[in-house]
């Protein structure tokens, strides 16, 4: 584990409202920008002021670090709207096993913006720093396109994955396994990769857009949102691509809505939610049936799922305790985690992982990081900035290797088509 920048004990934070401004995305970082948005609601960092670094076996610990670090700061946000006041962005690796890092980033400047209210938060690590001057719009650059190619694991490589999940279920190992294959490519070197945030927030608002430490996509769901004490998560899964008229599409969210192989998938990870979540929380409520949720491209059977937790209960440490869902590992966990590692010739790194923010009071919004690739910008070179992408599908007994490999193909589309 590390720490780089100053003490969090000099941490000084200003929040201020301020006239709305119009594009967001025009402030963040061209090369790596640090963004998180939804439904018009947009986070924008700029800069570093702290950075929590942690190996991918030690990320938990970031929770007790992270509360430090809100103890020791000095904060005046008279705004009080979520997201504003002491935050930081964070990206988590998806296996304890991985070689990624698990990050959080509190930006020198973060601009947020809800409903008719945008406000900028200052971090100055420096008690005689003089007051911030206004944030600075940067022109996008030209527009790009990715090459893109296979990875480790090609179509017919991955429905043999898929059937060796399926011997797994067979044997009893595991009931679920997701598994997931990759693609990999380049950007052009100085790519403006805000282009690409601002491809995924125009085509899937609907999503949790997420740009952190290189890792950047649109998930449409949610690992858990905390709230003054409410807590909220969505389970999806359960999928079927979208029909190509009215008709069809009618017929393809009747069948995902009446498909035992599907309902058995979603059925396990919404016990495995909730079975996480009840230790920590009251009130749980659940749907007792799951609803088909239509995206542009797929629909998903989802359930939202509500409950009450303690002040010192913060959305970090339930990020810890929901880690890793069913949705995206399978169950039991520990049997599909060393099923994944078994299989999937590749680490995953922050694939599936948790993503989001967290603010000094504990609060925060968290998705698993799906539609998405990650980009080495450290790595860029004359032949471009690389990048891999992954995509996964939930195999149970009864699912069938051409069938999810299909899937696969639908859910990559989001980010496939945005880099093209």
């Amino acid at each position: 584990m590390s720490v780089t920048a100053p003490s969090p004990a000099r941490l000084r934070v200003l929040t201020r409202e301020i006239a709305p401004l119009g594009d967001l995305l025009e402030y963040a970082d061209p090369r790596n920008p640090l963004v998180w948005a939804r439904r018009g609601a947009w986070l924008v960092g700029v800069g570093d002021a702290l950075t929590l670094t942690a190996s991918a076996a030690d990320a938990a610990d970031l929770s007790a670090r992270w509360r430090a670090v809100a103890a020791a700061a000095e904060v005046d946000d008279p705004v009080e709207e979520p997201g504003s006041g002491l935050v930081a962005f964070g990206a988590l690796p998806f296996d304890p096993r991985s070689a990624a890092t698990a990050v959080l980033t509190v930006p020198r400047l973060t601009i947020g913006r809800r409903g008719d209210r945008c406000w900028a938060t200052w971090v100055l690590p420096d008690a005689g720093e003089p007051e911030p001057s206004e944030p600075e719009a940067i022109g996008f650059g030209p527009h790009w396109s990715a090459a893109v190619g296979p990875g480790a694991l090609g179509p017919e490589g991955y429905q043999d994955a898929v059937r060796a999940g399926l011997a797994a279920i067979a044997a009893g190992d595991v009931s679920k396994v997701v598994l997931a294959r990759d693609l990999v490519g380049t950007v052009p070197p100085g790519a403006d990769l805000r282009r690409l945030v601002r491809a995924l927030a125009s085509g899937y608002p609907d999503t949790w857009v997420y740009a952190v430490d290189g890792l950047i996509g649109a998930s449409p769901e949610t690992l858990v949102t905390v709230t003054g004490g409410t807590v909220t998560a969505r389970v999806l899964a359960g999928t079927v691509a979208r029909g190509a008229d009215p008709d069809t599409d009618r017929e393809a969210a009747l069948g995902l809505a009446s498909s035992a192989k599907d309902l058995a998938e979603h059925g396990y990870a919404v016990r495995s939610l909730v079975d996480a979540l009840t230790p920590y929380t009251s009130a749980l409520a659940a749907s007792e049936q799951p609803f088909t949720l239509a995206l542009p491209n797929v629909w998903h059977l989802a359930t939202d799922v509500e409950a009450a937790t303690t002040a010192e209960t913060s959305a970090l440490d339930l990020v810890h305790v929901l880690h890793p869902t069913a949705a995206v590992a399978g169950t039991p966990t520990e049997a599909a985690l060393d099923a994944i590692a078994r299989i999937e010739p590749f680490d995953r790194g922050r694939y599936a992982g948790p993503v989001g923010w967290i603010d000094g009071r504990g609060d925060g919004e968290w998705a698993i990081a799906l539609r998405g690739a990650q980009f080495d910008v450290d790595a860029a070179d004359a032949e471009g900035i690389p990048f891999t992408a992954h995509a996964g599908a939930g195999i149970v007994a009864g699912s069938d290797p051409e069938a999810e490999l299909l899937e696969t193909r639908v859910k990559f589309r989001p980010v496939v088509d945005a880099l093209a």
